[in-house]
């Protein structure tokens, strides 16, 4: 965002895809008041809706008629006057009213996040409740929604504000021993509770930052490997929980080459299945690269499907893995631990499905997670590596002890996006809607 234009008045369609019912087009800035009264001939009560016929300013022609709501700041959502538009949902209403907007002083369309960068300028919102928002609104699971939700509503805000708290509370008590160097007793007295309540901080960062997997893993999604020998039902059983042919389906040993991913919702989970290749000696040089990029995709899934119609257990790489007897149509017992499958019937689907659903919730678990971010976790293990050494690395040196609690009360401002944040921020942004 330039900073020429920060003081502009922005306008931009905030509601979805046209043609709709209703269309809700949003103005922020200083002359937004002033482009309400242009088009519509009156202002509303604030917080009140007013119904008015709306004209272009210049020539006076009525483009639509519809709701007109107002919202001074800095009780707005922007911390700005903003006003909403509410009109018929029409491309040809919309593209209208919006000309009409474009035609007045000081008025500019809105680039993509703009409104929530205001938001967040204004201080309505911090960086990470920003963060929330992105990913509330790019969430496909109720699991990623519930997580999105609590950080947009300032769950991690809230705590790193407790911690930051108390570790002013502990510089406070540090910078006191110092001033008092020269009197042993009193530094002693002062120092001794400072490094306590940094003690306690230090062990709640490390159990926040313990269970950011979890919370990454929801919010990216959970990889499920479906692993195990050449035509065991691997391709079939991926196309059935797709619901569609996604992988070719074929008699003949070693047509799956590549990793085919195909993303999903499971179990109220967003789930990548990987169809990998069967793993067997081959002295096919691509089919030798197909089972080399399988066993290397299954090492690091969140979880293996281990498929094979003779109930062979898999290797020891996959010990944990969902043991899964294909092909129970054509006979043959179910090994004890496996589940039994057939992809031609859809016997044993709901099995699978169960199975999956309950290793995701043994990975991701029932809660949200209080870390969702790559971005906050660097920035609580800083946090927490200052922390550690204001504890143990500079013994009597307390100038060096204070000097690393103050890092981490930076870090953790970085956490929320007090300082350092412009790059951050404009990545973030960018992937915003505008209007949003």
């Amino acid at each position: 965002m330039s900073g020429e234009t920060a003081s502009d008045t922005i306008f931009a369609l905030s509601s979805g895809r046209l043609p709709a019912g209703v269309a809700v087009l949003r103005l922020s800035g200083l002359e937004a008041s002033v482009a309400a009264l242009a088009l519509s001939g009156t202002l509303p009560p604030p917080r009140m809706a007013r119904y008015s016929a709306l004209h272009h300013p210049a020539t006076g022609e009525e483009l639509d008629r519809g709701l007109v709501l107002f919202f001074p700041g800095p009780a707005s959502a922007t911390g700005e006057d903003v006003v909403e538009l509410h009109l018929h949902g029409g491309r040809a209403v919309v593209a209208a009213v919006l000309r009409a907007l474009a035609s007045l002083p000081g008025l500019r369309p809105a680039e993509a996040g703009e409104f929530t960068r205001r938001a967040h300028a204004n201080g309505k919102l911090d960086l990470a409740e920003v963060e929330g928002l992105a990913d509330l609104i790019a969430a496909e699971t109720e699991a990623q929604r519930r997580q999105a939700m609590a950080l947009a509503s300032g769950t991690l805000s809230r705590r790193v504000t407790g911690w930051r708290e108390g570790l002013v509370s502990a510089l406070a008590l540090l910078e006191a021993g110092i001033d008092f160097s020269d009197e042993a007793d009193v530094a002693e007295d002062v120092a001794r509770p400072a490094l306590d309540l940094i003690g306690g901080l230090h062990r709640e960062l490390l159990a926040a930052l313990a269970d950011a997997a979890r919370g990454e893993r929801v919010r990216d999604g959970l990889v499920v490997a479906i692993a195990g020998p050449p035509n065991a039902g691997k391709s079939s059983l991926l196309n059935r929980l797709a619901g569609r042919d996604a992988a070719i389906v074929s008699p003949i040993a070693g047509t799956t080459r590549d990793v085919l991913e195909v993303h999903l919702e499971l179990a109220g989970q967003a789930v990548t299945l990987l169809d990998t290749a069967g793993l067997r000696e081959t002295v096919d040089a691509v089919e030798a690269e197909g089972v080399r990029r399988a066993l290397a995709r299954a090492e690091v899934a969140d979880a293996v499907l281990w498929l094979s119609d003779e109930g062979t257990p898999p290797p020891a790489a996959f010990a944990a893995a969902i043991c899964v007897r294909t092909k129970i149509d054509q006979g043959g017992p179910v090994p004890h631990g496996f589940i039994g499958l057939s992809t031609v019937t859809g016997d044993g689907i709901e099995d699978v499905v169960a199975a999956i659903a309950a290793r995701a919730e043994a990975l991701c678990g029932r809660e949200p997670a209080l870390v969702t971010r790559e971005r906050q976790r660097l920035a609580l293990e800083d946090a927490a590596r200052h922390l550690e050494r204001a504890m143990d690395g500079h013994g009597a040196h307390e100038e060096l002890r204070a000097e690393d609690v103050r890092l981490a009360v930076r870090a953790l401002d970085q956490t929320i996006g007090r300082v350092d944040v412009e790059d951050v921020l404009d990545r973030l942004f960018s992937t915003f809607c505008i209007g949003k």
